[in-house]
């Protein structure tokens, strides 16, 4: 019973405290078109210090200042195109979550089928390889039975 008290408060504490853990505090646009293309934007852009989060999931400072950034961009009535050419320009094709397919990002694109490919070739030759192994084996014990 001397457990409850202490139990509401601790329990009002996190409640009241979960504002705190919101990503973006900043208040809603002026319309709820430009709301939209803030909400596709930021979750197009990459957090260049999580590197595998959206700037809108990020909680890190660099994130809410490129959030912050977009949402200027967007009052100042930018385009998403030159939102997005702001950004490369100034961080490079790194902070879009699906970069161009250009002469600088194939690997980027085509890196994980080489790596299927060789993963594949890799198979192919081991398989063969156990199967030389096995025809050797079972060529060479023929080869004895028929000696005896």
């Amino acid at each position: 019973m001397k457990m409850l008290p202490f139990t509401i408060m601790t329990l009002l504490a996190l409640l009241f405290a979960l504002p705190v853990f919101a990503v973006d505090t900043e208040p809603g646009l002026a319309n709820r078109h430009l709301e939209q293309r803030y909400e596709i934007l930021t979750h197009e852009l990459r957090c260049l210090v999580c590197q595998n989060e959206t700037i809108a999931d990020s909680s890190a400072s660099l994130a809410a200042d490129l959030r912050a950034q977009v949402r200027s961009q967007l009052l100042a009535g930018k385009t998403d195109d030159q939102i997005r050419q702001y950004m490369v320009a100034r961080y490079g094709d790194f902070v879009l979550f699906k970069p161009p397919v250009q002469p600088n990002t194939w690997l980027l694109w085509s890196g994980p089928f080489l790596i299927l490919l060789i993963g594949a070739l890799v198979v192919v030759l081991v398989v063969r390889s156990k199967t030389r192994i096995l025809q050797q084996t079972h060529s060479g014990r023929a080869e004895d039975e028929r000696d005896n």
